[in-house]
């Protein structure tokens, strides 16, 4: 778990206690992203608000944070697992829920199981997280930890070096050569 550092979209704002909240991601292994968060412009207007998240049928759900279940059961035929985090709200779709109402749960406990009908991606499943602070959406990806990178070759690109070869030192040094790539500047 890491420590929430940066809440937000810009224009808001987090007190201390949401910026020392440890989070976890809802799904282990931590998922691929299917589809990001679309805020809204006006309260009523489309948009994504949350995360969908890709899961498999029966896969344990689990608390982001620590808190107290504000709602476990059934909404338009969708399972829904609501838990309040004090100023925030975490919602869990669509999920069959493992804990009652006022159930005190703890970052990373199972609180229910991904179910594979009403899935946000449907064919193919996924939990839908969403988070609220009052009656704004924020962005769930901002709250949890950030997801390991991959890198992967670049494709078609000629770097001048022969599979397998080291890269000479650059005149920079490492830091140099990492600041040239990211850079898009070869070495």
């Amino acid at each position: 778990m890491a420590i929430l550092l940066a809440v937000l979209a810009p224009g808001t704002s987090t007190s201390a206690a949401e910026r020392a909240t440890d989070w976890g991601w809802p799904l282990d292994p931590v998922p691929h992203v299917v589809r990001f968060f679309e805020p809204p412009e006006s309260p009523y207007g489309p948009g994504h608000r949350g995360v969908d998240l890709a899961g498999s049928a029966g896969q344990p759900v689990l608390a982001v944070g620590g808190g107290t279940v504000g709602f476990a059961g059934s909404v338009a035929g969708r399972g829904v697992i609501v838990v309040d985090h004090g100023a925030l709200r975490s919602t869990y779709q669509p999920a069959t829920a493992l804990v009652p109402v006022g159930a005190q749960v703890v970052a990373g406990q199972p609180i229910g199981s991904l179910q594979a009908v009403h899935s946000h991606c449907a064919p193919a499943i996924c939990l839908h997280l969403g988070v609220r602070r009052g009656e704004s959406y924020l962005d769930p990806l901002r709250l949890l930890p950030a997801r390991p990178v991959r890198l992967k070759p670049l494709e078609g690109l000629d770097h001048g070096v022969e599979p397998g070869r080291l890269l000479p030192p650059s005149p920079g040094g490492a830091s140099g050569a990492r600041a040239g790539l990211l850079a898009g500047r070869g070495p």
